[in-house]
C-alpha cells in the first residue's frame, strides 16, 4: 500500500512538472535575473481592502512601465508581464520581477527606490529536549513548567517558512477547538495528494516563482507538501502533538511533541531541493504576516554574513521581511547557520529577530567499536541493520581502496563510485570526515557508497579539525562516528598490523549524559560581522540528535537509495534549534500576550542558563568553556522566561533610530515607515550609538579609552528594588549607574548607564567577556557584556 502511495506521489509529481513547464511559460531569455525592487511600507496595515491591494499593485506596474520607456500600454503590459509578485498584503511595499541588469540598474536609482536586490538562493541550516528543559519529567508536566502557564500555546499561531509539511504525520492532527477567528490564511492546494486544512494545521501556502526562474528542475508540482522532511520536521518540532511511542528506527522512544503542543501552526514552503529563492521568500514573509501568525520559524538563512553597512540588510530578503514583522509585531526566529566553529560566521544577525544557535541535550545513541587487540572505542549512529555480535571483520582504510579511475585522496573520504569493490568487499571501511577533491561527501552518503560497493560496515573519523564532534546518523549500514582521539588510536592499530578487525555494535539509546548541554561544533558564532554592535546569536537551544516527524516521500538519509520510510527522524543543525525557541516564545505569547516581540526574547536571553547539568561552565564542542559568540545569552530555560522580573523593551522606533544611527538616508527611512519616523537631522551627531539600542546584551566592538552605554528596563513584575552587580571583562574597568533601580508599578521603565574603560597595559586581547545582572533577590536579570578594546 504505502509502494502505490509513493508512486502515486512520484507520478503526480511529473505530471504537474511538466505541466508547469508549459503554464508558466519558463522560455524566457536568459540574459534576465530575479530581482527584488524594495520601496518601503505601505501606508496601509494588513487589514486594508483588495482595492487598496490593487492600486498598490498598478502602482508597481506604474513605477516599471516608467522605467522601460514610458506609461502608454505596452510598456505597462511589459512590465506586468515581468512582475511575478507584487507584495501589497502587508506593509512590505515593492515588487520581484525578472529584467535585464541595466533595468535593475536604472530602477535602483529612481527616488522612490530603496533598494534594489539580485535574487539569491538561500539554504536551509540543517522529545527529550522538551524534559531537559525541565517543561516536564518522565512524561509529567512539573508544577512551574511553562505549559501550564501557558496552556500549551493554545491558539497561538506559528507560522514556518520551510520547505512544507508533510501533512498525514500524527503530530498535525486535528486535535478540535475553534481556528482563531483572526485567522485570513487558508491551505491552497487544489492538485492530487496536496496539503489540506484541519484545526490543527491552518495554514498552507506553496510560493515558487523565483525557483521556476531559477531552477525549474527543483520544482517537482504546485504543492506544500512536504518532499525532503525539513519542514516537517522543524514545524513539529515549534507545535507538534503529543504522540505516544515516536521513535526513529526504535531510537529515542517515547512521546514526541512540540514547544507549544496546543499551538496552531501554518506551513509557507518557499524552500525547494534545499534552496530558498529570495523573491519567494519576501513573498512568504507578507503571506505570513497578513494572514495573522503570531510567530515566525525560519530555519534558512544566507551563506555568509552580510557587509557591515546599511544597506546590505536591504538585500537580504529574510531581514526584510522580519523588519516588517517586526513593525507588525510578529515575533521572528532565526537560526544562526551551521558554519561553526569559526567566528564571524553567525547570518540572520539582524537586531529585530531572535537568531539561535545549536547545543546538545543529555541523550545520546551511543556503540562501540572493538578492535582486534581488545581495545574498545566509542562512538555514536543511528544505523536500522547491525553485524554479528561473534564476528570480528576485516578493516581497510578507504584511501587504499580507490578505483583505478579515483585518486586515494578522494576514496578516503568515501564518495560515491570513489571506491574499489574488489579491495572492500565483506569489511569495515573507515572513511575520513569531510570531502575530497570533488567537495564535501555526506555522512550518510559515505554509507551508501561503502554499501554499494559490497562494504560491510563503516567506521567515520574525524581529523583534528573537527575534534570531538559527532554526530549520529541514520546510517543504511552498520556505522559508527569517532572522535579525533580515537580516530588517532584506530590508525595505529591499524598500522601495527597486517591483519586489522574489528566489530561494532549496535547503537543504543542513552539518557543523563553528564556535561550537557555543551555547545554544537557547526554551530555558527559571532561576533556578527554584519552589526557588531549586536551580540549574536542571542541564545541556544537544542538542536543535536532531536526527534520530530518527517516526510515519508523519501528515507531519513534523504538519499534516492534509501528505500526505508519512517514518520519520525533525529536531525541536526541550527535548523532544529530555531523552532525549538519558536514554540518557547509561542508559549510566552500565550501566558504574557501584551508583551512585544522585543520583551519575549529579553525574557529569554536574561533567564538563560550558562552552566551545564553538573554545575560547570557550559562547553564547547572541543572541551573548553564556551563563551557568548557561541551560545549568545545562554542556554534557553522556558520556565524562568515567563516571569523575568524585568525586560529590555524596544519596538519599531528603536530600531528605526539604529538604522538612522547606521546612515540610512532621510528619504529611505521615510518610505520604510510610511512617514511615520524621521531620523535627526544630523544622524551621526544626534542619533544614539548603535551600542544604546535597548538589547538585553551589551557589546562594545571598538572600545578607545573610555564608552558610556544606555539601557532601559521596564518592570513586568511586582513592585520591587533591584541591585545590580557586574563581572567586568578582562583588562576592562567597569562602571554602572545608578547601581540601584526602584519599581513601583508594572510597566515602569528605569534608564541605566554602563561606562567601561580599557586597561592601557592589557589591550589586543581581543573580545572579552563578562556580565552583568540585575536582582531582587527573587529575579536575576542577566546580561553578557562583551568588549573588544582597540585603544
Amino acid at each position: 500500500m504505502a509502494t502505490r502511495w509513493r508512486r502515486s506521489l512520484l507520478w503526480v509529481a511529473v505530471v504537474q512538472f511538466l505541466t508547469l513547464c508549459v503554464a508558466e511559460h519558463l522560455v524566457v531569455e536568459a540574459y534576465k535575473k530575479s530581482y527584488i525592487v524594495y520601496l518601503g511600507s505601505h501606508a496601509y496595515g494588513r487589514d486594508a481592502s483588495a482595492e487598496e491591494h490593487a492600486r498598490a499593485t498598478q502602482s508597481h506596474h506604474h513605477l516599471l512601465a516608467s522605467i522601460l520607456g514610458g506609461d502608454d500600454h505596452h510598456h505597462h503590459e511589459t512590465a506586468r508581464q515581468s512582475i511575478f509578485y507584487s507584495y501589497t498584503k502587508s506593509s512590505i511595499n515593492g515588487f520581484a520581477a525578472h529584467l535585464e541588469e541595466s533595468v535593475a540598474q536604472q530602477i535602483a536609482e529612481h527616488p522612490e527606490v530603496v533598494a534594489v536586490l539580485e535574487s539569491k538562493m538561500l539554504k536551509l541550516h540543517t522529545t527529550r529536549s522538551w524534559d531537559f528543559m525541565d517543561l516536564e519529567r518522565d512524561g509529567h508536566v512539573l508544577p512551574g513548567s511553562i505549559w501550564n502557564h501557558a496552556r500549551f500555546g493554545q491558539d497561538v499561531i506559528i507560522a514556518s517558512l520551510d520547505s512544507g509539511v508533510w501533512p498525514e504525520s500524527h503530530s498535525f492532527q486535528d486535535d478540535g477547538g475553534q481556528v482563531p477567528a483572526r485567522w485570513k490564511g487558508s491551505c491552497q492546494d487544489t492538485v492530487k495528494y496536496g496539503v489540506a486544512c484541519n484545526r490543527k494545521l491552518i495554514g498552507a501556502r506553496f510560493f515558487n516563482k523565483d525557483m521556476l526562474f531559477s531552477n525549474p528542475a527543483v520544482v517537482n508540482a504546485n504543492w506544500t507538501r512536504d518532499t525532503e522532511g525539513h519542514g516537517t520536521h522543524t514545524l513539529s518540532t515549534a507545535a507538534g502533538g503529543f504522540v505516544p511511542r515516536a521513535s526513529l528506527f526504535g531510537y529515542a522512544t517515547g512521546t514526541a511533541k512540540g514547544g507549544a503542543p496546543r499551538a496552531r501552526v501554518a506551513a509557507y514552503k518557499v524552500c525547494w531541493s534545499g534552496e530558498c529563492a529570495a523573491a519567494d521568500v519576501l513573498a512568504g514573509f507578507e503571506s505570513a504576516i497578513h494572514d495573522g501568525a503570531d510567530v515566525i520559524s525560519v530555519s534558512f538563512g544566507q551563506d555568509a554574513p552580510l557587509a557591515d553597512d546599511v544597506k546590505s540588510l536591504f538585500h537580504e530578503p529574510a531581514m526584510l521581511g522580519s523588519l516588517h514583522a517586526a513593525i507588525h509585531g510578529v515575533s521572528v526566529i532565526c537560526s544562526a547557520g551551521n558554519s561553526g566553529p569559526y567566528d564571524d560566521t553567525v547570518v540572520n544577525a539582524a537586531p529585530w529577530v531572535t537568531t539561535v544557535a545549536a547545543t546538545t541535550v543529555d541523550r545520546d545513541f551511543p556503540n562501540v567499536l572493538t578492535l582486534g587487540n581488545s581495545v574498545r572505542l566509542r562512538g555514536t549512529s543511528l544505523e536500522s541493520t547491525t553485524l554479528h555480535s561473534s564476528m570480528l571483520y576485516p578493516m581497510i582504510d578507504a584511501a587504499r581502496a580507490a578505483r583505478t579511475t579515483s585518486n586515494p585522496y578522494d576514496a578516503a573520504s568515501c564518495g560515491l563510485g570513489t571506491l574499489d569493490p574488489a579491495a572492500i568487499r565483506g569489511k569495515i571501511v573507515v572513511c575520513r570526515r569531510g570531502g575530497g577533491g570533488g567537495g564535501d561527501v555526506s555522512r550518510v552518503t559515505k554509507g551508501m557508497a561503502v554499501l554499494e560497493a559490497g562494504g560491510a560496515g563503516m567506521i567515520l573519523a574525524n581529523d583534528r579539525m573537527d575534534g570531538d564532534d559527532i554526530v549520529a546518523d541514520p546510517h543504511v549500514l552498520p556505522a559508527t562516528m569517532i572522535t579525533y582521539s580515537e580516530a588517532v588510536s584506530l590508525y595505529g592499530y591499524m598500522e601495527s598490523t597486517s591483519n586489522p578487525v574489528a566489530n561494532i555494535s549496535p547503537a543504543k539509546t542513552e539518557v543523563g549524559v553528564k556535561n550537557s548541554p555543551s555547545v554544537a561544533g557547526f554551530s555558527s558564532r559571532g561576533p556578527s560581522g554584519t552589526l557588531p554592535y549586536v551580540l549574536k546569536p542571542d541564545i541556544a537551544a537544542p538542536g543535536v540528535d532531536i526527534l520530530a516527524a518527517f516526510t515519508e516521500y523519501v528515507g531519513p538519509t534523504e538519499l534516492a537509495s534509501d528505500k526505508r520510510r519512517s514518520e519520525y527522524a533525529i536531525l541536526s543543525g541550527t535548523s532544529m534549534a530555531c523552532p525549538h525557541v519558536s514554540g518557547v516564545i509561542a508559549l510566552l505569547k500565550a501566558a504574557r500576550p501584551e508583551w512585544s516581540p522585543a520583551a519575549m526574547r529579553s525574557a529569554i536571553m536574561t533567564t538563560a542558563r550558562t552552566q551545564d547539568n553538573t554545575g560547570a561552565p557550559m562547553r564547547d564542542h572541543d572541551g573548553k568553556e564556551a563563551n557568548a559568540f557561541a551560545y549568545g545569552a545562554g542556554n534557553v530555560h522556558p520556565n524562568r522566561a515567563v516571569d523575568p522580573g524585568l525586560v529590555y523593551d524596544a519596538g519599531p522606533d528603536d530600531y528605526f533610530t539604529f538604522l538612522c544611527a547606521m546612515g540610512i538616508s532621510a528619504a529611505d527611512m521615510k518610505r520604510l515607515s510610511a512617514g511615520k519616523f524621521a531620523c535627526p537631522a544630523n544622524s551621526a551627531k544626534e542619533a544614539p550609538a548603535m551600542e544604546d539600542l535597548n538589547y538585553p546584551s551589551i557589546v562594545v566592538p571598538s572600545l578607545r579609552g573610555t564608552q558610556t552605554v544606555t539601557r532601559r528596563l521596564k518592570n513586568v513584575g511586582r513592585p520591587a528594588k533591584y541591585l545590580a552587580s557586574w563581572r567586568a571583562p578582562v583588562g576592562i574597568t567597569m562602571e554602572v549607574k545608578p547601581r540601584v533601580l526602584e519599581f513601583s508599578k508594572v510597566g515602569e521603565e528605569k534608564e541605566f548607564k554602563v561606562t567601561v574603560t580599557s586597561q592601557q597595559d592589557k589591550l589586543g586581547m581581543g573580545y572579552v567577556f563578562g556580565r552583568l545582572v540585575w536582582t531582587d533577590g527573587t529575579h536575576y536579570v542577566r546580561s553578557p557584556v562583551v568588549v573588544n578594546a582597540l585603544a
